[in-house]
């Protein structure tokens, strides 16, 4: 597609913007986008967002092995091009390259297990498993810092969701 702006090159970046509720969309090549300030994010401060996210999993300069490459069978991406990119192809790929991109993972979010909100659709024993592990994480974390009255409140707390559990059960 070309350049909605001049015409003349190839269109490479994708515009979309909202003005009084009306949605507008356009096409431009780079040289238009930065005429019109449609530059990076990271323009000048010397950051390429994909290869930081590529480095994280780090096989970034990696020789591109075309021959053997193991290949997600869904999307086709290879473990070397999620490195480069940042990007992973589809969920299929966290199976097929779970090994490698367990510790990049753990290394970029500090945990592999989800602890975040549970859906609305989880059971009462459910959030109160996740409840009992948040507080038992505080737990630590009090001692080790040595809030004691704190870390009293959560033992109390720990214990009364440990009676829930069991009147749930």
């Amino acid at each position: 597609m070309l350049c909605q702006s001049c015409g003349k090159s190839q269109a490479t970046t994708h515009v979309k913007s909202i003005v009084n509720g009306e949605l507008k969309e356009f096409m431009l090549c780079s040289e238009c986008a930065k005429k019109m300030g449609y530059g990076s994010l990271f323009h000048g401060f010397g950051f390429n967002l994909g290869s930081f996210l590529g480095s994280f999993l780090g096989e970034e300069g990696a020789p591109e092995q075309t021959m053997n490459t193991v290949r997600c069978k869904r999307c086709g991406s290879s473990f070397n091009e999620i490195a480069k990119t940042g990007q992973v192809g589809c969920a299929e790929c966290y199976r097929t390259f779970y090994d490698r991109m367990i510790p990049s993972i753990q290394r970029i979010h500090g945990n592999t297990t989800h602890v975040g909100k549970l859906a609305s659709s989880a059971g009462m024993q459910a959030r109160l498993k996740n409840e009992l592990e948040k507080a038992k994480e505080e737990l630590k974390r009090a001692i080790q810092e040595q809030e004691f009255e704190k870390a009293a409140q959560l033992r109390d707390r720990i214990k009364e969701i440990e009676r829930q559990g069991d009147r749930h059960e």
